[in-house]
């Protein structure tokens, strides 16, 4: 820093300031300070900075999968919020594993980040107790349905799973539909899908239909995985009229089962996905699904836990929403 300021004609001070962007510093110190920086090749060390500062312009990131689409678009959203500040984030996947996801934010809360986001409510208790210990700000997202972390410095942004699976339930019962078949991958590690698969059972069958078949698969879910599971399940003596699908990978797989086989839709058996990802417009039908609100969720978690949104409560709830496809 000290050579730069020598060659800017500048005080450290002012280096520090133009890096940091604290502080009033005209136009032509900062076009002087970034041009000396550049021709040293200079790096200002952010991790210095914080550490005397206590806390870096860093937020901890730790998602479930990036194998599914979702979480793609929640990425966006959160960079996108934190792209108008200083702050960059830093990102780790668990794999849906609760071990990995403790040692994750472990080793993200010893960078002493500004921040942390979280997916879901189901952390355990070890991670519950480091965060909570941690003081800064955390947002968990994706669901509403549980216990959020407590403190002043906690809020959640998502919307209920419970809701939707029940919603999508009643949708179809409205259809007169009444045998259901259900198609998921990975449901024991997924508790987000978990919550919405028990939520639709309990509905249809409080309402005098039945669950007729159901397929699960280990494999991470994909178009290959819903058509594959679809078979089998239409495969059985007693095909249900409709088949409720953890998501729409797998649903779209399932319609395509449905082309190949020359098995009508909906006519022999209705489809229904979830999240109402972008290339269902690419289908052969509209497919009926929930929209969820993927970016909005990361984006109102990036403003908050780099400080740029006060909150008002500590649960957002941004809904979801039906969208009545040709396969229903």
């Amino acid at each position: 820093m000290s050579d730069v300021a020598r060659l800017a004609d500048v005080s450290q001070m002012t280096v520090s300031r133009v890096m940091r962007k604290t502080g009033y510093v005209s136009q032509d110190i900062v076009e002087r300070v970034q041009s000396a920086s550049a021709k040293l090749g200079y790096v200002h060390n952010r991790i210095a900075g914080g550490l005397a500062g206590e806390k870096n312009a860093l937020v901890g990131v730790v998602l479930p999968t990036l194998g599914n689409r979702v979480f793609t678009e929640v990425l966006t959203g959160i960079t996108q919020a934190l792209a108008s500040s200083s702050v960059q984030p830093v990102f780790g996947v668990s794999e849906y594993s609760t071990e990995t996801e403790a040692a994750l934010v472990e080793d993200l809360l010893s960078w002493r980040p500004m921040g942390l986001i979280l997916p879901g409510l189901e952390q355990s208790e070890p991670v519950r107790r480091m965060v909570e210990a941690s003081g800064i700000r955390t947002a968990q997202i994706m669901d509403i349905d549980g216990q959020p972390l407590q403190g002043e410095h906690a809020a959640c942004f998502g919307f209920s799973q419970v809701r939707a699976g029940v919603e999508m339930a009643e949708h179809l019962l409205d259809k007169g539909y009444r045998r259901f078949g259900y198609v998921g991958s990975q449901v024991d590690l997924d508790l987000r899908a978990a919550k919405r698969r028990n939520a639709f059972v309990e509905t249809i069958e409080r309402n005098g239909a039945q669950l007729v078949a159901e397929r699960q698969s280990d494999e991470p879910s994909s178009m290959v995985v819903g058509r594959s599971l679809t078979a089998d399940v239409l495969s059985d003596g007693t095909p249900p009229e409709a088949i409720y699908y953890a998501n729409d990978d797998l649903a779209c797989g399932g319609l395509m089962h449905c082309i190949a086989d020359a098995i009508s839709v909906p006519d022999d058996v209705a489809i229904a996905g979830f999240n109402g990802l972008n290339f269902l417009q690419s289908m052969p039908l509209k497919v009926t699904t929930t929209r969820t609100p993927r970016y909005d969720i990361g984006f109102q978690a990036g403003q908050y836990v780099s400080g740029a949104q006060q909150m008002d409560g500590q649960l957002v709830d941004l809904g979801t929403t039906i969208v009545r496809g040709e396969t229903s």
